[in-house]
């Protein structure tokens, strides 16, 4: 083929023709060379950086990041510290805390939540999509259960669950039940506590928390020989009560017997010792069991006996007839006509049983509960005797006995008109609490000084060392000639007057009936009592103060309700306490015929 051929072949297939020696061969553009130049200086420097950026990491901040590491796998636990234990006068245990395991989730470890769920559930008794939304819970921690027994505790750890754990933890337990709950009331979850003296010494008895800190595997699992520390909790002190536990439980049972056999709507008793303020028992009905606290009716959990108060009716006629006494407005052989009903201010007082003008002296009127007599009396005294008396005795402050929500009562405002001098004489228009109540008739039994009445009696360390509560506080109200002349009256109430019931055979009774109209929300007076009975044995030589207080009972009246309950809550304190019978006392000169 000539040139010329070819020239055109070439052209046919785009070629161009090239000088001379290149035919065939093609140009080609090279990048600039300060670019190359640019490009090796960005490489070398980014190595460089990164070789930096490593080893800072390596040598500056590998500490910081070890760290880190570290805080990703170990983990610090709380150690509870075992909380002190509460026990009887006699050194029985009515609270005490007891190993046990919170069992809890770290949602992000959790491979199955449904199945691990069905698997859990029935070990703790627990419902199946209540455990499953623990474990599908957002974060890292999130409780299953709290508080559970070793051996359920075994059963989970033997499931060996992904993201499941234990925690240690202690449960509270109230061996004997539902015997003096609103007393000890009861800790929460948290080993707090909430209610009664669980919460009012609750500092003491806590002790102070320690914690274990352990590594942990990216499955959440303790990894054995791994870092593990530990500081040790310390245990709280313990509280020994006054509270006689087999005594408190046979006081409960007569008041439940009592409320249900009178229909009422509730009920109160107060055992204590007039000489040293120890309370002996202290119940409220109903009552509920503080081991099961989170299912029961919260308005049983208040201790009535000292946070609640009630117009105490014919009981505090024995305040009226210590201030006339005392003071000598009137002795003990002064007589007064009494009539059925009077008229003070409008107001109409009258005796709970109709009678003509009849005869009294003061013995009589505490003796048969005359409310007019009351009043009479209360006008010769004159109103700054009484309520110097009344204030003596601790109307309208708090006992101090050191329990939360103390009530202080409620007495009437200075001056006292005609009329407020007449209710208060026979308990109306004022208020006070059961302990309050309790603490009047203990003064008299003790001889007019009046003492704070406690709950405790010592503390034990941790140490087991015991250190015995300060005696309590005193002070003088009576005379004990006034208290003298007061049992007497007394006497006579349970010998012919309207205590009867309240009688024990060998053992002579100095106590009180009391019945008082109860206050609808707008205060006025409506058919609905409380009965009630105070007293205490032996007349001469006393050794404990009965309180009973009946709430709506369809018997109405102290004497009815309340002096049966009495008398056997003080048989069996007879029994318990190795009570002795006594001498009796005299009857106080009297107008009215004995049977």
């Amino acid at each position: 083929m000539g040139a010329e051929g070819r020239d055109g072949d070439a052209r046919a297939r785009g070629d161009h023709p090239g000088p001379v020696g290149a035919v065939g061969a093609r140009r080609v553009k090279r990048p600039p060379v300060h670019r190359l130049v640019v490009l090796l200086v960005a490489v070398v420097l980014a190595i460089g950086g990164i070789v930096i950026r490593l080893a800072v990491l390596q040598v500056r901040e590998s500490g910081t990041y070890a760290e880190l590491g570290s805080t990703q796998r170990v983990h610090t636990e709380p150690l509870p510290a075992l909380r002190g234990e509460m026990l009887d006068r006699t050194g029985v245990p009515m609270a005490l805390t007891l190993d046990a395991r919170d069992v809890y989730a770290n949602p992000s470890l959790v491979v199955d939540a449904a199945t691990e769920a069905g698997q859990i559930a029935p070990v703790l008794g627990l419902k199946q999509r209540d455990v499953r939304a623990a474990l599908s819970s957002p974060g890292t921690f999130a409780y299953i259960e709290r508080q559970v027994g070793l051996d359920v505790a075994q059963h989970v750890a033997d499931l060996h669950l992904p993201g499941v754990g234990l925690l240690p933890g202690v449960k509270r337990y109230y061996p004997a039940g539902p015997v003096a709950p609103q007393v000890l009331g009861f800790v929460n979850v948290d080993g707090v506590g909430t209610t009664g003296l669980e919460r009012q010494y609750d500092q003491l008895l806590a002790g102070s928390p320690g914690e274990r800190t352990v590594e942990l595997s990216a499955q959440g699992q303790e990894i054995g020989g791994g870092r593990q520390v530990v500081q040790d909790p310390q245990p709280g002190s313990s509280v020994v009560l006054t509270i006689d536990r087999d005594l408190q439980f046979q006081a409960q049972q007569y008041l439940q017997k009592a409320v249900r056999q009178n229909h009422a709507k509730g009920g109160t008793i107060v055992v204590l010792d007039p000489h040293t303020g120890d309370v002996y028992a202290m119940a409220s009905y109903p009552w509920f069991d503080p081991n099961s606290f989170a299912s029961s009716d919260s308005t049983r959990f208040v201790n009535r006996a000292v946070t609640d108060t009630w117009e105490p009716g014919s009981v505090n006629k024995t305040i009226t007839a210590a201030a006339a006494l005392e003071s000598g407005a009137v002795t003990p052989t002064d007589r007064f006509q009494v009539p059925g009903t009077r008229q003070v201010e409008g107001y109409t007082i009258h005796d709970a049983e109709p009678h003509g003008t009849q005869t009294m002296t003061l013995g009589d009127i505490i003796a048969h509960s005359s409310n007019v007599g009351a009043s009479l009396v209360a006008d010769r005294t004159g109103n700054r005797t009484m309520e110097e008396t009344f204030a003596r005795f601790g109307y309208g402050t708090p006992t101090g006995i050191g329990f939360p929500g103390e009530a202080a009562g409620l007495m009437p405002a200075s001056p006292w008109s005609p009329l407020t001098r007449a209710t208060v004489s026979f308990g109306a228009g004022v208020a006070v609490t059961p302990l309050q109540m309790a603490s009047v008739y203990a003064t008299i039994a003790n001889g007019g000084t009046w003492v704070q009445p406690r709950l405790v009696d010592a503390t034990i360390g941790p140490d087991g060392v015991r250190h015995d509560a300060p005696p309590a506080v005193t002070r003088r109200v009576l005379r004990p000639a006034t208290t003298q002349t007061l049992t007497q009256m007394l006497a006579y109430v349970v010998q012919d007057g309207t205590g009867v019931s309240a009688q024990i055979p060998g053992y002579q009774v100095a106590g009180k009936t009391g019945t008082a109209k109860k206050l609808d929300a707008n205060g006025h007076y409506v058919s609905r009592y409380v009965a009630s009975f105070i007293g205490f044995l032996p007349a001469s030589r006393p050794r404990v103060v009965v309180a009973v207080i009946i709430d709506e009972p369809r018997t109405v009246y102290g004497g009815v309700a309340a002096a049966p309950v009495f008398q056997e809550v003080a048989r069996y304190a007879i029994q318990r306490l190795g009570i002795e019978a006594a001498p009796a006392v005299p009857l106080p000169p009297h107008a009215m015929p004995v049977p």
